[in-house]
């Protein structure tokens, strides 16, 4: 499954392999800062929980290097709080997220990145 989006000179691509939960629906997000320095994108769950099983995931942005990024087991919803992933589960590049082989536990209901946009342009 891929999911794409992008903004601007901005790409933020979602791919991940699960099984199970086909009809689950997934929303993104997509920002830029007023000063288009940062650039943000989520990938998260309405309903909170997924009952898929992820078997890989891997999001990845174009035009900009990651500079905070953090995975969700169980997104916010009814009061609850956003579950996130052990350290561990994931890895963070310069412009991806991925999951950790043999570490990750197969959950995910939310992806956030916050990535710093290059200032070459005057």
């Amino acid at each position: 499954h891929l999911l794409l989006f992008s903004q601007g000179d901005y790409t933020c691509t979602f791919t991940y392999s699960a099984q199970g939960g086909t009809n689950e629906q997934w929303q993104m997000n997509i920002g830029v800062s007023e000063d288009n320095q940062l650039f943000s994108c989520s990938v998260w769950r309405p309903q909170g929980k997924s009952y898929l099983f992820f078997t890989q995931f891997k999001a990845e942005v174009k035009g900009a290097k990651i500079e905070y990024a953090m995975a969700y087991s169980q997104a916010a919803v009814g009061g609850q709080s956003d579950v996130p992933l052990k350290q561990e589960e994931f890895e963070i590049t310069e412009t991806t997220v991925s999951h950790r082989e043999g570490k990750f536990r197969f959950e995910l209901s939310k992806l956030m990145i916050v990535a710093k946009t290059p200032r070459d342009e005057l």
